[in-house]
């Protein structure tokens, strides 16, 4: 039975990796450091930022690094005051408050962040848990933030599906059991399958999605009807 729908926030629900990406390269450039968008998708797309760091710029202390990641997020939210929403996410939210499922966010990001989003997605009371990793939580790809959201939801990973964008949001939601879908907004369907997302979409408007779903919500209905 489908119970609950959890998402990621970057990249799932909103495409903020593009600007992620720039305020990455710009920060950089005060390290003589230049990325592309390759070594940014392998090595910084959906990670910590303590892990990014310590990756690409290990000689830093750490008080230098949470300096660059608190200076870097601050320009990340400069420039994203415009983002929406991927197509379809209103309904889909709508879909799941119409058969009663539960709704988690998931993420990797940033307090601040998470925060500043829910506010200019006009989204802030959309989900009935917010969990945040690296606030007392190992950050994906380990399985815990999703496991502590089914937790929180009460729920089992068999009447849950995962939104994902990212390999290691992918690698998280998995590991924790769930049913995983992939987004591609930043990486291509061939790779988010090969992790392990059982289908791949472009947003929440795909027709795959919505037959997934709508077979879901039937395969219910008539189990209830039809009790062995």
């Amino acid at each position: 039975m489908l119970t609950a729908i959890l998402f990621d926030l970057d990249g799932t629900i909103v495409n903020t990796d593009p600007i992620h990406y720039i305020a990455w390269r710009e920060m950089l450039k005060n390290y003589s450091m230049e990325i592309d968008e390759n070594l940014y998708k392998l090595r910084m797309s959906g990670r910590l930022n303590p892990a990014i760091i310590k990756d690409i710029l290990p000689q830093l202390l750490l008080e230098e690094g949470v300096k660059l990641a608190e200076e870097k997020e601050a320009l990340f939210r400069e420039f994203a005051a415009d983002l929406q929403p991927l197509a379809g996410f209103s309904q889909l939210i709508e879909w799941t408050k119409t058969h009663q499922l539960k709704r988690a966010l998931v993420t990797n990001a940033p307090r601040l962040n998470v925060e500043f989003l829910l506010e200019i997605l006009g989204i802030k009371e959309a989900f009935h848990t917010v969990v945040i990793a690296g606030e007392d939580i190992t950050g994906k790809p380990d399985p815990a933030p999703y496991l502590v959201a089914m937790n929180n939801l009460g729920i089992q990973a068999a009447d849950a599906i995962a939104l994902e964008d990212s390999p290691s949001g992918i690698r998280s939601a998995v590991g924790a059991g769930l049913r995983t879908i992939g987004i591609t907004s930043t990486h291509d369907a061939s790779v988010l399958q090969e992790i392990g997302a059982f289908m791949a979409i472009s947003d929440f408007a795909d027709l795959q999605l919505w037959t997934l779903l709508n077979s879901l919500i039937d395969e219910d209905v008539s189990a209830i009807a039809n009790p062995t």
